[in-house]
């Protein structure tokens, strides 16, 4: 593992936090070129993003302190620790929320497109492929940085991962970001064919949260007691999240394909 890439004189720079960027410059690139030929301009497209990121990073620490409340309630002192949530050395990026930040993101998109008048969910297909990039890009942060990790495993591929950045070592494990990155390049795949054959306007960014969903709940399985602590039932936290957000998107799903098949007839 490697949680500090290179120094820059005596600022050391952080795996997780340059692939973070990495994967945001990367996914704005894909937005920006995909709003060529549409309605809405290149500078809305990075207003959004840079207005979503802000906001997805201050509410992705906001979730997290209401999903471990108790935890923080017995140790305040990560409340306020966002920056160090985001470039904690080895012991993972403590005090953040995928599905939070996502939600801020939105959040801040549809008060931008209503400000602007530009069509929200035409800015959220706009968006939906280049935030699977940048997804897949920061998980290999994740896997350098050495948190996320998942459970033993003796297959070939297994890594081992040093505990909390020190020197001692999990045993061989599934690489589970390396999974997390592979299954978003795979989404981003799919849903530049969605795109292609967009029925509606939303469809993009629906299959998105649907196929992000499927890929998280399979995903915690293999990490489950080691990196994500079960919630109820058996589950983790996220993988009810993602069992919610599923099942809202199949039904948007199949409602409007239903509506947009019956408007051809």
């Amino acid at each position: 593992m490697r949680s500090i890439l290179f120094q820059l004189g005596p600022v050391p720079i952080r795996a997780y936090g340059f692939m973070l960027w990495l994967g945001m410059m990367a996914g704005l690139y894909r937005t920006v070129r995909a709003a060529r030929g549409t309605k809405i301009k290149a500078e809305s497209v990075v207003d959004v993003v840079l207005y979503g990121i802000l906001s997805g990073i201050v509410c992705a620490h906001l979730a997290s302190i209401l999903l471990n409340l108790p935890i923080y309630l017995k140790d305040s002192s990560g409340v306020l620790g966002l920056w160090q949530g985001i470039f904690s050395p080895g012991g993972g990026v403590r005090g953040l929320s995928f599905h939070g930040g996502l939600a801020g993101a939105v959040g801040a998109a549809y008060i931008y497109t209503r400000i602007k008048r530009i069509d929200f969910l035409s800015m959220l297909d706009l968006c939906a492929p280049g935030l699977a990039i940048a997804y897949g890009i920061t998980r290999v942060g994740c896997f350098l940085n050495g948190c996320c990790y998942g459970i033993p495993a003796s297959l070939p591929w297994a890594v081992q991962f040093h505990i909390d950045g020190g020197f001692a070592t999990t045993a061989p494990s599934h690489p589970t970001q390396i999974y997390a990155m592979a299954a978003s390049f795979a989404i981003f795949g799919l849903l530049t064919v969605v795109e292609r054959r967009r029925r509606f306007t939303g469809e993009v960014f629906t299959s998105y949260l649907a196929l992000y969903s499927i890929y998280r709940f399979l995903n915690e399985f293999l990490r489950k007691g080691v990196t994500a602590d079960v919630a109820f039932a058996g589950l983790t936290q996220a993988q009810i999240v993602s069992l919610v957000v599923l099942a809202a998107s199949l039904a948007v799903l199949w409602v409007n394909r239903r509506r947009v098949a019956g408007d051809k007839r």
